[in-house]
């Protein structure tokens, strides 16, 4: 809807030109960083070889076929699940964000990946999948996040509760998610246990090109479809009245828009686990380069949260080398006192 592009909410003083500039500037910084990242991450490990020779071993051409086997089958898988992931988790926080007009909304925070976990949980200590391999967890999983979301849009349909109580609700829905987590947890066994630590810890080493395939699908057809309502997401910036007056069906704009970000940001941890901070933190580094106007803001968002998450990953892997830490645990550690910075930042202007 380009009747939106006047809400693009350039930054007060500065010409949309300048603005502009900086705003495609900063977003090649951002391909650049992750480019960087991409070049870090396929050199890290335990074989030393040359840049130029990984390279080639992405197309199978390396000279020792050592080389070809570990970059194509463990190294750019897991590269790319970062990359989606974190592109995934990162658009749908921006999303969210937006709709909700709330900037603390995001998949955690509303409980998405909190029901993700419990669904895991349950699959792996009440019905006995933990050592079953296959889709049988990723199922379950995948069931508990989508539960979290049809109940937060029931509340919203039924109830006609504000933005605001949807994240509320989202708290109090996550709170008793974990709570039902921890007492699966309690009943369970050592083995049990150990294979739910991929849950609640996160992981990208456990994906295949199987797996890569279906994340990519749906991360790609959701960017497609936020970027094309860029226009109603600037116009949101002016409040929902105004949004309204213009013809945006804002009530219709925000179910929908939340079903598909919580359907991205589900798929993402019923193959990886749980990766909290991306998708809240991703959008606040981009809104305080390229404002609020969602036609930078979204690629923007994909980019930080693919090089954040890959990043996050790469630290994981060579802080205690050969120990890879759990990657969740990375995010959030490292994601709240930026977080905390960027809101009391924020607070302060």
């Amino acid at each position: 809807m380009r009747s939106g592009r006047s809400s693009s909410a350039n930054r007060p003083g500065r010409p949309a030109s300048a603005n502009r500039t900086r705003s495609v500037a900063f977003l090649a910084a951002l391909a650049c960083v992750l480019l960087a990242a991409v070049l870090l991450c396929l050199r890290a490990g335990s074989y030393d070889t040359p840049v130029a020779e990984l390279i080639r071993g992405l197309f199978g051409r390396a000279a020792d076929e050592r080389i070809n086997i570990v970059v194509q089958n463990n190294r750019l898988p897991r590269i790319l699940t970062a990359i989606l992931a974190g592109a995934g988790l990162g658009v749908s926080g921006c999303v969210l964000q937006a709709i909700l007009r709330n900037p603390l909304a995001s998949a955690s925070t509303l409980g998405v990946s909190q029901g993700a976990s419990f669904g895991a949980a349950f699959a792996i200590i009440a019905v006995g999948l933990g050592g079953a391999g296959g889709v049988g967890v990723p199922l379950f999983a995948f069931a508990g996040s989508m539960a979290v979301a049809l109940v937060i849009l029931a509340l919203s349909r039924l109830r006609q509760i504000s933005p605001e109580a949807i994240v509320l609700s989202g708290v109090a829905i996550s709170s008793m998610f974990t709570g039902a987590t921890t007492l699966l947890q309690y009943f369970a066994d050592e083995v049990e246990l150990q294979s739910l630590m991929f849950w609640t810890f996160g992981s990208l080493g456990s994906t295949d090109w199987a797996d890569v395939r279906v994340m990519a699908a749906v991360v790609a057809l959701a960017c497609a479809y936020f970027y094309i309502h860029r226009w109603d997401y600037n116009a949101l910036l002016s409040g929902a009245e105004t949004a309204s007056s213009i013809g945006l069906n804002v009530r219709r704009l925000t179910l929908v828009n939340m079903i598909l970000c919580c359907f991205v940001a589900s798929t993402i941890v019923s193959y990886i686990g749980l990766i909290s901070f991306i998708g809240l933190i991703a959008p606040h580094m981009v809104r305080q380069v390229v404002g609020n106007n969602h036609v930078y803001l979204i690629p923007g968002s994909a980019l930080a949260g693919a090089a954040l998450l890959l990043l996050g990953d790469l630290f994981a892997r060579m802080v205690v080398s050969p120990v890879i830490l759990p990657i969740g645990a990375i995010t959030s550690f490292l994601g709240g006192p930026l977080f905390l910075y960027l809101l009391f930042r924020g607070r302060k202007r």
